[in-house]
């Protein structure tokens, strides 16, 4: 009796060890969560028993509504999540856009339950590029695109609310409501709050590379941007990381942040692609 009690300790014991803390999964722009099936049968496959939530709402065009209005959604999607594993807790990947928000999710979510966060190609730092510009608007271009995105219209969209135009930072400062916020560029009285969230992870995980092709810069992947001369700042010389404004500098030397650069992937492949999903995902889903 007692070695059949034994055995199956040892047993419970073996399951806890290899089971994976669920997944959270944030879909990119005009896409929605079929577009990420391909990332959670990966998942499955490589870590079998991991429970995965697609994320399903603002799919396609409802994709491009004002930020502020997603995020909050979102939490409370988050929200149910977290209610259904309070002890363990979750990863949460987000990919393009959905990195992005997902981010600005945890931010306005300060007791939430996320140990890894995966940003996955996202526009962290802004968005200002003609290639990802003609995906959604095909008349304008970077140069203009200012004009109505720096406007009350502009921030109806959820692109207007992280284009960042190095060549008018006092109209980028002035009229978008969302990205110098969550950024903590612009105080708010939520300031205090969306540096301490961010610092409640185990690890953030930020994955870009030269190639990507949509995310313009690229290093805006990983919180690097242009300046007003148009050079890309390292991510290490830029007042956000260190002035700390949400806990990059503080996440970095505690050995919490990893900044991943991969060459020869496509925007669209980060998440469709078994070799890199294997490469620079699953490591850190544990």
């Amino acid at each position: 009796m007692f070695r059949s009690l034994g055995a199956t300790v040892l047993l419970l014991k073996i399951s806890l060890t290899i089971a994976y803390r669920p997944v959270f999964i944030y879909h990119g722009i005009l896409t929605g969560a079929d577009s990420m099936e391909h990332l959670v049968n990966r998942i499955q496959e490589v870590h079998p028993g991991t429970v995965v939530y697609n994320f399903g709402r603002f799919g396609g065009w409802a994709s491009l509504i004002n930020a502020w209005h997603q995020v909050q959604a979102a939490r409370d999607n988050l929200k149910l999540v977290c209610d259904l594993h309070p002890a363990e807790g979750i990863n949460m990947i987000g990919y393009s856009q959905g990195g992005l928000l997902g981010r600005a999710v945890l931010q306005i979510y300060p007791d939430h339950c996320v140990k890894t966060f995966i940003s996955l190609s996202s526009p962290q730092a802004g968005q200002f590029g003609d290639d990802f510009l003609h995906l959604i608007f095909p008349s304008l271009v970077a140069r203009t695109a200012y004009e109505l995105f720096y406007s009350r219209v502009g921030q109806d969209t959820s692109v207007g609310n992280y284009w960042n135009d190095p060549h008018h930072p006092d109209l980028y400062e002035q009229y978008s409501i969302f990205l110098p916020y969550v950024n903590n560029q612009l105080p708010s009285v939520n300031s205090t709050q969306y540096r301490e969230a961010l610092l409640r992870l185990n690890r953030m995980v930020l994955i870009g590379g030269p190639d990507d092709g949509v995310i313009t810069p690229w290093q805006s992947s990983h919180f690097s941007f242009f300046d007003q001369k148009y050079h890309v700042l390292p991510l290490e010389e830029s007042v956000i990381y260190t002035e700390d404004w949400i806990g990059l500098k503080t996440l970095q030397e505690s050995g919490r942040l990893h900044i991943i650069e991969r060459q020869h992937v496509r925007h669209y492949q980060w998440h469709r692609t078994n070799d890199v999903i294997d490469g620079v995902i699953m490591p850190y889903l544990d």
